[in-house]
C-alpha cells in the first residue's frame, strides 16, 4: 500500500480548466449552516466559505485565521483570542468581536448539533473591538485545537434572514446560503444537484489558488463518479472505488492520491434500557457485554480489510488510531476473531434466536454497504441473526437518533486529533444540559468515564494524563463499548494538470487547488 504523510501535494502535469473545476463527491452536505450539522461532509465543505478563530494548515497543525495571536488567561481560566482587523464577510460587511459572540450563541445554543463542542465554555466576554476572552470552567490546554471548525457568522446577516439559531430539522435562510469571510462564495445550491462556488474577491488572505468557478456534484455510486472523472467531467472525485486503483495507476490522464484518513470504523450498540426499538430487534439485548463481545469476537477483520478494501486499510484497537495524541499504546491489541468463542458467548447472552436489527450507511464511508453485508454473514456464522438495513446518510442519521436500531456503523475523526475527543462525543453519558455524548447515540455509560473526563480535559501534565487516557481505552475494551474495526483509507482520484492538498481529516480545501495550463 502506498503510505503518505498528513499532508500530500500532488502535481501533474497535463493542462485541464482553471475557469471551471468541476469535482463529485459521494456525500452531498446536508446543509450550509455551519452550526447545523456536525458531520465532515458539512465542516469539509463549510471550511472553503466559512471561517474560525484558528485553521488547521496543510500539516494539520493549528495556524492563525480570524485571530493572529492568542494566549492563555491567568490561572488557566481560558484564553484571550486577538482578532483580525480589516476582515469582511461576503457581503461586504465587517467582521468583529461582536460576531464571535453571536457565533458562540448560536454555536453553543441547543438548537446547535455544535453545541458539545462548548462543553468546556462558560462564558465569552468581549474586552474590545478585536479582543474576546473565552473562559472555561477549568484549565483546557488543548480548547484552541478543539475549535478549528468553529466558524463565524455575521450577527446582522443572520438576523436579517431569520437564522439567529441553527434550524437542522426545518432549515432556514442558512440552510441553502450563506455569508463567510473565507476564500470562497456560494453562488447557488441546489441539494442532491449541484452547488457552485466563485472566490471571495475581499478576502483576506493570500491567494494560492487559481480558480473562477467551482461547482460540487453530489454521485452516490464511486464507479458513476470515477467514470465522470475518467470522461473529463470532473476533475477530482472522492472517494476512488478501492478496486480501481491498480487500473488507474497506469492512465497518463489521472492519478490515484492515497492516504490514511484520521477516521475510525466502529460498531455501536444500542445500550438504553428499556428502549423502543423499530420493530426489528428486541429491546436490550446489547446490554449484556456478553453479547457486545460476541459480535466482536465473530468478525474477521483482516479478512474484510483484505477482500473489500485490498490491503488499503489497518485494523483498529480504539476509538483513535495510532497517529493521534492520546493512542493507548498499552491497550493496542485488537479484539480477536474467534467464531466458536462467538457463538458460545451469544448462546450465553441470549443473542442466539434473536434478530438484530443493524443499520448502516450505503454513501457516507468508503465501502460501508460491502463492510455491513460482510459484518451480516460473519455473524451469521457465528449463529447470529441480523436482519441488514442500509440507507443514505441523510436518512441514516435521523435512524441513528430515533434509536431505530440494535446494532450500527459509525466513522469517527476526532477534530481536535486527540483522544479525549471520542470520548466526549461517544463515550461519555449523554447528557443534554452539560453537552456531553452528542454522538453517543447507544448511551452507553460507565462513571468511571464521566469522572476521568473533565480531569482529562484540564490535565497540564502529559504523563498524568496519558495515565488517564489509557485507563479510558481499557474500560472502553473491557465493557466493549465499541467494536472499532479498521482506520479508513483515503482513495481520491484528481485529473492531470491539477495541484491539490491531501490532508487526514478527508477535508478538501480549494484555496490548494491549482490547474497548469500546460
Amino acid at each position: 500500500m502506498l503510505r503518505l504523510s498528513t499532508a500530500l501535494v500532488m502535481v501533474l502535469a497535463l493542462p485541464a480548466t482553471a475557469e471551471d473545476f468541476k469535482f463529485a463527491v459521494t456525500t452531498d452536505p446536508q446543509t450550509m449552516d455551519p452550526h447545523a450539522v456536525n458531520s465532515a461532509p458539512v465542516l469539509g465543505f463549510l471550511n472553503n466559505v466559512y471561517e474560525g478563530l484558528v485553521r488547521r494548515g496543510k500539516d494539520m497543525s493549528i495556524e492563525p485565521s480570524l485571530a493572529t495571536s492568542w494566549e492563555p488567561i491567568g490561572d488557566g481560566a481560558g484564553w484571550r483570542f486577538n482578532l483580525r482587523e480589516g476582515v469582511t464577510f461576503q457581503d461586504g460587511s465587517a467582521f468583529n468581536a461582536d460576531d464571535v459572540i453571536f457565533s458562540y450563541e448560536r454555536a453553543s445554543s441547543e438548537q446547535a448539533d455544535t453545541s458539545s463542542w462548548f462543553a468546556p465554555v462558560s462564558e465569552v466576554v468581549k474586552v474590545d473591538e478585536f479582543t474576546v476572552d473565552i473562559l472555561t470552567t477549568a484549565p483546557n490546554p488543548i480548547f484552541p485545537d478543539s475549535i478549528a471548525n468553529w466558524m463565524m457568522m455575521d450577527s446582522g446577516w443572520a438576523e436579517a434572514n431569520n437564522a439567529v439559531r441553527p434550524d437542522k430539522d426545518q432549515g432556514n435562510y442558512a440552510t441553502l446560503n450563506a455569508n463567510g469571510t473565507g476564500p470562497f462564495q456560494l453562488v447557488s445550491r441546489e441539494p442532491d444537484l449541484r452547488t457552485v462556488l466563485e472566490p471571495h474577491a475581499g478576502w483576506w488572505g493570500e491567494v494560492e489558488h487559481n480558480l473562477t468557478r467551482v461547482e460540487m456534484t453530489p454521485i452516490q455510486n464511486p464507479a458513476t463518479a470515477l467514470a465522470a472523472l475518467l470522461s473529463g467531467d470532473v476533475d477530482f472525485v472522492n472517494p476512488v472505488p478501492i478496486q480501481d486503483v491498480e487500473r488507474l495507476k497506469g492512465n497518463p490522464d489521472v492519478s490515484v492520491v492515497q492516504g490514511v484518513e484520521a477516521r475510525v470504523i466502529m460498531l455501536g450498540f444500542d445500550q438504553q434500557e428499556g428502549a423502543a426499538e423499530s420493530g426489528q430487534g428486541a429491546a436490550d439485548m446489547f446490554l449484556d457485554p456478553r453479547a457486545r463481545e460476541a459480535v466482536a469476537k465473530a468478525i474477521n477483520v483482516p479478512a474484510i480489510l483484505q477482500t473489500i478494501m485490498r490491503g488499503n486499510a489497518e485494523v483498529a484497537s480504539q476509538l483513535v488510531d495510532p497517529s493521534m495524541r492520546g493512542y493507548s499504546t498499552a491497550n493496542a491489541a485488537p479484539y480477536a476473531f474467534d467464531a466458536e468463542e462467538a457463538r458460545r458467548l451469544a448462546e450465553e447472552a441470549g443473542l442466539t434466536g434473536q434478530t438484530i436489527a443493524f443499520k448502516c450507511p450505503n454513501d457516507r464511508y468508503l465501502n460501508d454497504e460491502a463492510v455491513c453485508q460482510a459484518i451480516t454473514a460473519m455473524l451469521a456464522q457465528a449463529g447470529m441473526d441480523v436482519s441488514l438495513d442500509t440507507m443514505p446518510v441523510s436518512n441514516y442519521w435521523p435512524e441513528l437518533r430515533a434509536d431505530n436500531f440494535d446494532m450500527y456503523l459509525l466513522g469517527w475523526s476526532p477534530g481536535t486529533l486527540d483522544a479525549e475527543h471520542p470520548i466526549r462525543f461517544l463515550a461519555a453519558t449523554p447528557n443534554e444540559e452539560a453537552r456531553l455524548g452528542s454522538w453517543n447515540f447507544g448511551s452507553y455509560s460507565n462513571a468511571r468515564v464521566d469522572e476521568l473526563l473533565p480531569q482529562i480535559q484540564s490535565e497540564i501534565d502529559d504523563s498524568a494524563r496519558q495515565a488517564m487516557l489509557d485507563e479510558v481505552a481499557a474500560i472502553l475494551q473491557d465493557d466493549v463499548a465499541y467494536v472499532p474495526l479498521y482506520v479508513e483509507p483515503l482513495v481520491w482520484g484528481v485529473r492531470s494538470g491539477v495541484e491539490l492538498t491531501q490532508r487526514s481529516d478527508n477535508f478538501f480545501i480549494l484555496r490548494w487547488v491549482t490547474v497548469n495550463q500546460g
